[in-house]
């Protein structure tokens, strides 16, 4: 089966085609992917203007369309309609129902956050028996989720952020700090300055709800925190010590978690599991402990978003007969994946 998948819930522009095989252990195949990104267009701004994103999205799909499809026969149209920017994901969406209409196609609706979870299922074959249950922690400028996955379509929301995204944390101390935008990697590169392994910051910054016992977090009052001591400290401390308290919440939360649920797995998604010291810190954590569990994290450049995680969880939807009419598909700006 041939999949066109389309990802615009926020402000890159993604369009893959795939190829899909098998029911019990699937199989993929990427024949191609494009991701428009819009980071010069926002970065004046310091974050994400909708209106702007809306507009670039517009511009972006039919040209991206002619430069996937060629002469390739497509089966099945997969859209991602929610979470997201809801100016943004009309626009996939729209474009999407479009498409099924033309090409005479089924259409399957995507949720984005199920996407950043199924893009670990893209290369290897699995014994799903010894994967679940798994414990899923969806991290990036909009989410910040663990979530307790029992099998395929199959999720519950353990916990989640009360306030900022992880990434949206970084943004703004990014901003605080001058460093520019998007501020996860910037404050990973100001990070990687300080090579010290004995570093300690003078001042702590908070690790906030580190220590209670729910599943939840909040990262506002490590921003604040910031805001407070930026100038007593060097910019390479500042983005050392925040990126490392992020992390500290991130890896206690999830693997209490883990535990909790005697989780067979560990599972990473999000642009935030890009972050080369937190990715570093989970598999440490995982060999210390000597927990026997299993840790899937994608490649970088699926972690950030694409098409091709919209590909493939469409094609896991598919395979549960999810398949709905153009009509009845509609963007969900705040779609819960539970």
């Amino acid at each position: 089966m041939i999949i066109l998948a389309i990802e615009t819930s926020c402000d890159d522009t993604c369009v893959a085609v795939i190829k899909a095989s098998g029911k019990k252990n699937p199989r993929f195949e990427i024949l191609s992917n494009i991701v428009s990104s819009q980071v010069e267009i926002h970065k004046k701004w310091g974050g994400i203007y909708p209106a702007l994103a809306k507009r670039e999205h517009q511009k972006n799909l039919p040209i991206i369309l002619k430069k996937v499809l060629k002469k390739t026969k497509i089966d099945l149209v997969a859209v991602t309609i929610g979470p997201g920017l809801e100016p943004c994901l009309w626009v996939g969406v729209n474009f999407a129902k479009s498409l099924s209409r033309k090409l005479n196609v089924p259409i399957i609706p995507v949720n984005h956050v199920e996407g950043h979870i199924l893009v670990n299922f893209q290369f290897s074959i699995f014994n799903f028996q010894k994967l679940f249950p798994a414990v899923c922690l969806v991290v990036s400028g909009g989410h910040t989720q663990l979530i307790l996955m029992k099998n395929f379509g199959s999720y519950q929301i353990l916990g989640e952020t009360r306030d900022d995204a992880a990434g949206e944390c970084f943004d703004k101390v990014a901003r605080i700090l001058g460093l520019g935008y998007p501020g996860g990697p910037a404050i990973a590169a100001q990070a990687r300055k300080l090579q010290t392994t004995n570093y300690k910051l003078q001042t702590k910054l908070p690790r906030p709800m580190l220590n209670q016992k729910n599943y939840d977090f909040s990262f506002s009052g490590l921003k604040t925190a910031v805001l407070y001591n930026y100038k007593k400290h060097s910019k390479e401390e500042m983005a050392k010590e925040t990126q490392q308290a992020i992390i500290d919440v991130l890896l206690k939360k999830t693997i209490k978690a883990a535990k909790d649920y005697r989780a067979k797995t560990i599972i990473l998604g999000g642009g935030v599991a890009a972050n080369s010291e937190l990715r570093k810190q989970f598999k440490l954590k995982i060999k210390n402990l000597k927990l026997k569990i299993n840790f899937l994290v994608p490649s970088k450049q699926f972690c950030t978003d694409n098409a091709v995680m919209t590909g493939i969880a469409g094609y896991y939807n598919y395979l549960q007969g999810k398949t709905k009419k153009p009509a009845k598909i509609k963007a969900e700006a705040n779609l819960r994946i539970s």
